[in-house]
């Protein structure tokens, strides 16, 4: 009689070990596609910083495309602030805005172990649309684009679908995509614009300011 045969069991080592490799895989994918977005980057440059068969790839994460949406996924969830923007209230309009505008700039502006590349995903996408610019407006643009349509259109007291609220909007984006966009540009125009945290909060209520100066006065009267 042959002897039974005995259920194959995972050593915690080779789980250890899984998890290790597909750690550095996801934040190697994450410095390559938030430098070179997501059509410029390649599967074999993202192995060759995570020290990894380019099998491990598909192994992990099936392709570039469910790579990239997990990249999204883990910079929307990691190191966030609390409460988010999206979640911010509405009995103070401006004030919110003002919230959303500083999470927004500091988000793209920071540096370093601290940077939140969410946003610099978000920024290639814009530049260069891609194969996956519909995922990444569902997984990233969407939930912030609807949240500052709701404040702007309470500041203007318009809808947030109105043509007015959307054109506004528009205009904050991209004043804040122009400093994080122009960065090497203004090292040299602006030689002492060193992005540290005074300089992020200076940005921030400046591009406040001159969004509500303008929203005050287009709004109609009481």
């Amino acid at each position: 009689m042959s002897a039974a045969r005995q259920p194959v069991v995972t050593k915690p080592d080779d789980t250890r070990a899984s998890d290790d490799t597909k750690g550095r895989l996801l934040k190697a994918a994450i410095e390559v596609f938030s430098e070179k977005g997501f059509e410029a980057s390649t599967i074999r440059e993202i192995c060759s910083r995570a020290g990894a068969n380019v099998a491990l790839i598909h192994y992990h994460f099936g392709d570039k495309l469910e790579l990239y949406t997990e990249v999204l996924r883990h910079s929307m969830t990691c190191g966030a602030p609390s409460p988010q923007p999206v979640n911010i209230p509405l009995t103070d309009p401006e004030q919110a805005l003002r919230f959303v505008i500083q999470a927004m700039v500091e988000r793209v502006l920071q540096t370093g172990g601290q940077a939140d590349l969410r946003y610099r995903l978000m920024l290639h996408e814009f530049a260069h649309p891609s194969t996956a610019t519909a995922r990444v407006v569902q997984e990233v643009m969407r939930p912030m684009y609807d949240r500052l349509r709701e404040i702007v259109g309470a500041i203007l007291g318009l809808p947030p679908d109105h043509e007015k609220t959307r054109l506004s909007v528009h205009s904050v984006i991209g004043q804040i995509a122009y400093y994080a966009k122009s960065a090497p540009m203004l090292r040299t125009l602006w030689p002492e614009m060193k992005m540290d945290q005074a300089q992020r909060t200076q940005i921030a209520v400046h591009i406040t300011e001159f969004s509500l100066a303008y929203l005050r006065r287009t709004r109609p009267p009481p």
